[in-house]
C-alpha cells in the first residue's frame, strides 16, 4: 500500500515545501493553539479534554524524551502525529499507522447552504456519530479547536465535519464523517468544500491527514482538489512505568 502511493502520487514540486506541516502538532502548540498547550520543558500536549496530540522538538534529544515522560506521567501515552520518532528503548510503541498528508492543490472550495456551524450543545450528538462512524479521536472540548460543521435532516445530525490543527498559514480539515443511512449522497464533499472555502478566507490553507489504507477517501479528497504532500506516521507511545 505505502509503496503504490509513492508510485503513484507524486508530489509536484510546489508541494515540497511547506516546512512547517513537517511537525504540524508542535507548530499549533507553539502558536495558534498555544492557549490549549500542557507543557513539561520542550515536550507539548494538548488538554485531554481537547486533543490527545502532543509534540516534541525535531530530533528529540535525550533531555526532551525525559520532559516528555515527566509530562504524561508513568505508563502515560503521546499521540505524535506526522513526525517518526525513535524513541528510547524503555517507552513503548503502541501504534504505528501510516498515513498521508494532503494540501489544497486548487480545491473548488465553496459555501454551502445546508450547512450550519455546530456548538458546544451539539457535543452529545457529534460524539455520538463519531463513536458510530470513527473518523478520528473526538474528545469534549475538540470543538473549540475551530469551526464545526454539520448537515441535518429532520433535526438529526447526519454528517459533520471540522477544523482541528491551527498552525501559522494553514488548517487542518478533520472528524468528516456521515451516518450510514446517508451515505452516497455526497454530504462528506459538501463539507470539506465549505471548510476549505472558511479556511480559505481566513487566510489559511487547508490540509487533511488520511489513513494510508483508506485509499478511497484518499481518492475522494484527491478528485476535490487535495494532493498528497508526503507520507507520514501516526505513533503512540507509552512511557516506563
Amino acid at each position: 500500500m505505502t509503496d503504490r502511493i509513492t508510485d503513484e502520487r507524486v508530489p509536484e514540486p510546489e508541494f515540497a515545501g511547506h516546512a512547517v506541516l513537517d511537525n504540524p502538532a508542535l507548530a499549533a502548540l507553539t502558536g495558534p493553539h498555544a492557549p490549549f498547550a500542557q507543557r513539561h520543558g520542550a515536550a507539548l500536549r494538548y488538554h485531554p479534554d481537547v486533543c490527545p496530540m502532543a509534540a516534541l522538538p525535531d530530533s528529540p534529544t535525550a533531555r526532551d524524551w525525559s520532559d516528555a515522560a515527566e509530562l504524561v506521567g508513568p505508563g502515560g501515552s503521546l499521540f505524535l502525529p506526522v513526525v517518526t520518532n525513535r524513541p528510547p528503548a524503555e517507552w513503548d510503541t503502541t501504534m504505528d499507522l501510516p498515513g498521508v498528508q494532503m494540501i489544497d492543490a486548487g480545491v473548488d472550495a465553496r459555501p454551502d447552504d445546508e450547512a450550519v456551524p455546530l456548538t458546544a450543545a451539539d457535543v452529545p450528538e457529534m460524539t455520538d456519530l463519531v463513536e458510530r462512524t470513527r473518523p478520528g479521536p473526538f474528545r469534549p472540548r475538540t470543538i473549540e479547536m475551530g469551526t464545526y460543521l454539520g448537515i441535518r435532516r429532520n433535526g438529526r445530525l447526519i454528517a459533520m465535519g471540522g477544523e482541528r490543527l491551527r498552525l501559522p498559514g494553514y488548517t487542518e480539515i478533520s472528524a468528516v464523517c456521515t451516518d450510514p443511512d446517508f451515505r452516497g449522497h455526497g454530504l462528506a464533499s459538501r463539507l470539506v468544500l465549505d471548510l476549505a472555502h472558511r479556511i480559505r478566507t481566513s487566510g489559511d490553507t487547508p490540509i487533511l491527514h488520511a489513513d494510508a489504507r483508506n485509499v478511497g477517501a484518499i481518492r475522494l479528497y484527491e478528485q476535490l482538489g487535495f494532493i498528497v504532500r508526503r507520507e507520514v506516521l501516526f505513533q503512540v507511545i507509552t512511557a516506563p512505568h
